[in-house]
């Protein structure tokens, strides 16, 4: 994405023409300043397609000085709304610029040119009719690049038809596309838990994971970048036996691509879930497996359906403790940032 802010107006070289004063001195104004161009963070996005069909945005440049000792107009500034959770990016250093945490939050990503001076400024006691003025300064380009990271309290990973979808479906009023094959999840789903009138929680739904995923494979690196603004994972493993799959060979390379990506990842804290127990029959080897694999990690393991729906208040539960407290720790990915404030017009 490029941004170009206002060029600045030109000073003005004019002399004063008025009645009964025939010496009139200079009144040559300055030009307006140009445009700049920020960008606004809005809860009610949840996507950067604007910019993939808007990838050149300018700003209007400023007007140039006239006589009288009039300033141009200023160039009008360009706002551009971005999704909470943008990352902005220097596109030549790679260096985070801004990081949008909150709604509403403002930053200014290209300044606008100076005006120049008109001929009245150059005055002065020993040069009473200058006609030197200044041009206007042109405004800043910058070229950036917007990263979307979705900002959640729980994030779920794991295998595809996993149960992702229809977990958050059963926990929250999310609806994501729930079917019988792989990859039904094409977008990461965002979802509210309510614990009891006073809680709630975000859980992100994050498409599922292959082997390979943190070197594109499958849906790949696009959906791996949501999960580092994570507090929790809940790593849902699959052990009925109509999978097919062994769930403790699912959870170790879900993990090791989790760690490939960003090791920060594999030390955050998680929750093992073992789903589809209703499929399950007289023979729980598999979930006895699961459940020795989560003592062995020292991690928070519960059984569940998310079909019939057993499990789901203790898991809820176990995660609303588990934020209590992660509470004052800091965000995950979070950046120091200066306050920008709203410009004066």
């Amino acid at each position: 994405m490029i941004l170009i802010a206002g060029k600045g107006g030109d000073g003005c070289v004019s002399f004063r023409r008025e009645y009964r004063v025939p010496k009139g001195g200079p009144d040559g104004g300055r030009g307006g300043d140009g445009g700049s161009v920020y960008l606004v963070s809005d809860s009610n996005l949840n996507s950067l397609s604007y910019f993939r069909y808007h990838p050149i945005n300018r700003a209007r440049k400023g007007a140039p000085g006239q006589g009288s000792n009039k300033q141009g107009k200023r160039g009008r500034d360009l706002y551009l709304k971005v999704p909470v959770g943008t990352m902005v990016r220097d596109a030549a250093s790679g260096k985070v610029l801004h990081d949008f945490l909150k709604p509403g939050e403002i930053f200014l990503a290209a300044r606008g040119g100076r005006g120049g001076r008109g001929n009245a400024s150059f005055a002065t006691s020993t040069h009473q009719v200058p006609r030197e003025f200044e041009k206007g300064k042109p405004g800043e380009e910058k070229e950036l690049i917007l990263e979307l990271k979705l900002i959640a309290d729980v994030g779920l990973v794991g295998f595809p038809n996993t149960g992702k979808s229809t977990l958050i479906s059963r926990i929250s009023a999310a609806r994501p596309e729930i079917a019988d094959y792989p990859f039904t999840t094409l977008t990461p789903k965002l979802g509210v838990v309510d614990v009891d009138q006073e809680r709630s929680f975000v859980v992100a739904d994050i498409p599922g994971l292959i082997e390979g995923a943190h070197q594109g494979h499958g849906l790949g690196i696009q959906f791996l970048r949501h999960v580092e603004r994570t507090r929790i994972l809940v790593h849902l493993v699959d052990v009925s036996p109509l999978s097919g799959r062994d769930p403790v060979k699912d959870y170790r390379i879900i993990q090791a691509e989790l760690e490939a990506f960003n090791p920060e990842l594999a030390q955050r804290k998680q929750v093992i879930v073992a789903n589809k127990i209703d499929l399950l029959a007289e023979d729980r080897k598999r979930l006895q497996a699961v459940r020795r694999l989560a003592a062995r990690e020292k991690k928070p393991f519960l059984a569940i359906s998310a079909l019939t729906g057993e499990g789901l208040r203790e898991l809820v539960g176990l995660l609303a403790a588990l934020l209590a407290e992660t509470k004052s720790e800091p965000c995950p990915e979070k950046i120091t940032e200066e306050e920008v404030k709203r410009p004066r017009r």
